[in-house]
């Protein structure tokens, strides 16, 4: 298990810190193709510029994306640490040139579950912390300066938070430094769920192979309002115009992956006959990994409480 402590814009950190968000989006203005510093549920510090060299808390990592500015705010809002839109691309305009970008490419670490200390709980950065480190450093919970790190962590969270607010999936045994380990499950936000599913069906709609990613929207299975987990075999990527059909039961996919159209829509709006050309056809794109695959349980509760048959 590994730790990373990343520099952290303060005026993110002071936003977020009011704002007391679910999840964060610590985006990188000019992205990188990937981050292997860290894996799906380890954890993320905020180290602050100076002239504070503290952490000042952090989070649990979730996955790192490329993504447009305008589907990064589209999936976390103020969740990527300012007020609205026109912010972000100015605070990201600081770091690059922006004037012939329409809807640049930014990198997205995307944390869950993020905590906030108050300053006097804020943690001195280890002693081998060079000040000439531009992004961060990845400490390791099996070596000396990493426990020990682990240890101030989780003695804060102890005593701000609750146990049991550390609830993360997929479970990942962490050493507390109090004699038994925590279990550590990602619990993910809206957000998360929409960038692991774009990612899982490879930016494409699951149902026609569509790519244009603007149009392109992570759909629940079934509804989180009817507790519908954020989870990829909870979620398809589909068409805005079949992600609006999925939900209101005009259109539905069988356990064994296969698209089907309710006739209410020639019924209801004398049209249709682009959708039922959908009809019985098989899913196009699926998640490589079959456990991002969607889950029988929850096709079965749609077919049976929102298609309209």
């Amino acid at each position: 298990m590994r730790l990373y402590i990343g520099l952290t814009d303060n005026d993110w950190f002071r936003f977020l810190a009011h704002l007391r968000p679910d999840e964060v989006n610590f985006w990188v203005p000019n992205p990188r193709r990937t981050f292997q510093a860290l894996g799906p549920g380890e954890i993320f510090l905020f180290k602050l510029h100076a002239p504070h060299h503290f952490i000042a808390g952090g989070g649990f990592f979730v996955t790192y994306s490329v993504l447009p500015l305008s589907l990064a705010w589209q999936a976390f809002g103020p969740k990527n640490g300012v007020a609205d839109v026109e912010e972000l691309q100015e605070a990201i305009g600081r770091y690059r040139d922006l004037s012939r970008e329409v809807d640049p490419l930014i990198g997205c670490l995307i944390l869950t579950q993020p905590f906030f200390f108050e300053p006097e709980d804020w943690i001195p950065v280890p002693e081998d912390w060079s000040w000439g480190i531009q992004r961060g450093k990845t400490y390791r919970f099996d070596e000396p300066l990493g426990r020990r790190l682990w240890e101030q962590v989780i003695d804060r969270l102890q005593r701000t938070s609750p146990a049991a607010s550390v609830d993360l999936r997929p479970a990942r045994e962490i050493p507390s430094g109090y004699g038994s380990p925590y279990l550590v499950r990602p619990r993910l936000g809206q957000g998360a769920f929409r960038v692991l599913v774009t990612d899982a069906y490879q930016r494409r709609c699951a149902i026609t192979g569509e790519r244009t990613l603007p149009v392109l929207q992570a759909a629940h299975i079934k509804p989180h309002a009817h507790s519908g987990p954020h989870e990829v075999r909870n979620g398809l990527l589909l068409r805005a115009d079949l992600h609006i059909l999925f939900d209101r039961g005009y259109m539905t996919v069988t356990p064994d992956l296969r698209v089907e159209v309710s006739r209410r829509i020639k019924e209801d709006y004398e049209n249709g006959r682009e959708y039922y050309a959908l009809h019985g056809r098989p899913l196009m794109v699926l998640p490589p990994r079959p456990s991002d695959r969607p889950a029988r349980e929850f096709l079965e509760w749609h077919n049976q409480n929102v298609f309209r048959g």
